[in-house]
């Protein structure tokens, strides 16, 4: 299943100039470098000091499943930060977002308007205001049924109500995401 979160996160990472390392070395040096020394990632990757020195003298080159999938989440968490948030503040300001999503759509309405909910595949342009509405909350950590219920708003604004010309009251719920892929 797609979450929003991880959308918003894979979409900034389009913007990335670079590749993040690929080796296990490569990624201890990185985040050593980050964080200033090998304790602070030790206890960041809950492993101990010397596997990390090890790791960084390339001593170790093959991680557990568990070790890597956490080493690649973090060195990607800190990847190019200026980069990250120049694509946040664009799509914040001038271009905002590009969603594409198969969804069940329901909606809250008045009395003796059809309220059934469907399935529905959508690709649209959010505006700039809801990108922001967006990357702010994921910012200040909020949880997946906020974005979700973030992104419905968005795509209520936008599809529905048509950036009120029409359907005023429609109230969106955005359940059963199937898919869901943000752009630049």
């Amino acid at each position: 299943m797609a979450t929003v979160g991880e959308g918003l996160d894979k979409v900034v990472e389009g913007a990335f100039t670079r590749p993040a390392p690929k080796s296990a070395g490569a990624q201890m040096r990185y985040l050593v470098r980050k964080l200033k020394g090998t304790r602070a990632v030790a206890q960041l990757l809950r492993v101990s000091q010397r596997t990390v020195e090890r790791y960084v003298r390339d001593q170790i080159r093959k991680p557990r499943p568990e070790l890597a999938a956490r080493l690649e989440r973090e060195v990607r968490k800190r990847w190019q930060p200026q980069v990250r948030a120049r694509a946040k503040q664009t799509a914040a300001t001038t271009t905002g977002l590009m969603i594409d999503t198969r969804a069940r759509f329901g909606f809250t309405a008045a009395p003796g308007t059809t309220d059934d909910a469907r399935l529905r595949h959508l690709t649209l342009a959010l505006p700039p205001q809801h990108a922001a509405r967006l990357f702010e909350a994921q910012e200040a950590g909020a949880g997946e049924q906020r974005l979700r219920q973030i992104a419905a708003e968005a795509l209520g604004e936008v599809y529905f109500r048509d950036n009120g010309r029409r359907a005023h009251g429609l109230e969106v719920e955005f359940s059963d995401l199937e898919h869901l892929e943000f752009e630049l």
